[in-house]
């Protein structure tokens, strides 16, 4: 069952599911829509009602307003009660979602996610560089790398798909509204909100992210959020780590929602294995 949802000055929301089944909702990382997750919510399938959503190409939303969308969204649809995936990006917009307390969450998973990112300067410089390059050769490099990824994610049709997609929908607004998301990562510092957060907080990223390196942010969350109870890091996996090992990601979140019996954890990196 899927229904597609509008509200919030264009923010999307597309509902996958009964709603007897439990309840995720994914926010994206920092491309802001549901293009690159569709291998990892098939992987969920029949095992979660999978809410995804689209972020307007916005220039003057704050991390509240995104926030406060998302509970309309979700309010209009019946869900008053949830577990939240937020990928990258939007883990800036899941602690303002458990700060302001108007959904009931049951519990949170971060996906190459963090409460500061640990490489201020490396974000500034991004959203510095991002604005500064013409469209078309963003378009070029994009499309270079759907080229490598026709054979990195041959067996991943559906990534591949969502891969496709992206880039050529890629427009100036989207770019635009992808750096804005930059500013306000470079802008954002929400660690009181982790510190005393109650939500039970887990987290998965993959071993070779070079975007928001995992031990730094690992670290501050083992010391500083009590919440917190398992980081996992997965082989083979990257930055978009529900993109790259989407089956073993949707194993875990299950394991975690509950919804899973536990098994052996082969996939873990050696790093992680008593995280």
């Amino acid at each position: 069952m899927l229904d597609l949802l509008v509200v919030s000055a264009e923010l999307q929301m597309r509902v996958h599911g009964t709603p007897d089944l439990p309840t995720l909702v994914y926010l994206p990382g920092l491309h802001g829509d549901w293009s690159l997750v569709g291998s990892f919510r098939n992987a969920l399938a029949g095992r979660v009602r999978f809410a995804e959503v689209t972020y307007p190409h916005t220039l003057t939303w704050t991390l509240e307003d995104h926030a406060a969308a998302i509970e309309t969204a979700l309010a209009e649809r019946g869900i008053k009660r949830a577990w939240l995936l937020g990928e990258s990006f939007s883990s800036q917009i899941v602690w303002p979602l458990l700060a302001r307390g108007r959904l009931a969450v049951q519990g949170v998973v971060l996906a190459g996610g963090f409460v500061r990112h640990p490489l201020l300067w490396a974000v500034r410089l991004a959203e510095r560089c991002w604005g500064g390059v013409p469209l078309g050769l963003v378009t070029r490099i994009l499309f270079g790398y759907a080229r490598v990824s026709r054979w990195r994610f041959r067996r991943s049709p559906e990534t591949m798909k969502g891969i496709q997609e992206f880039v050529a929908g890629m427009t100036e607004e989207g770019r635009q509204a992808a750096k804005h998301r930059l500013r306000l990562l470079s802008k954002s510092d929400l660690c009181g909100i982790a510190k005393s957060v109650k939500v039970p907080i887990y987290a998965i990223t993959g071993v070779l992210d070079p975007v928001v390196p995992w031990f730094w942010v690992r670290r501050w969350l083992k010391r500083n959020c009590p919440a917190l109870r398992e980081y996992k890091v997965i082989w083979k996996a990257d930055h978009n780590v529900l993109g790259t090992a989407p089956d073993i990601s949707a194993q875990q979140v299950l394991k975690w929602m509950g919804a899973e019996p536990e098994g052996p954890a082969t996939w873990l990196a050696p790093a992680a294995a008593n995280a």
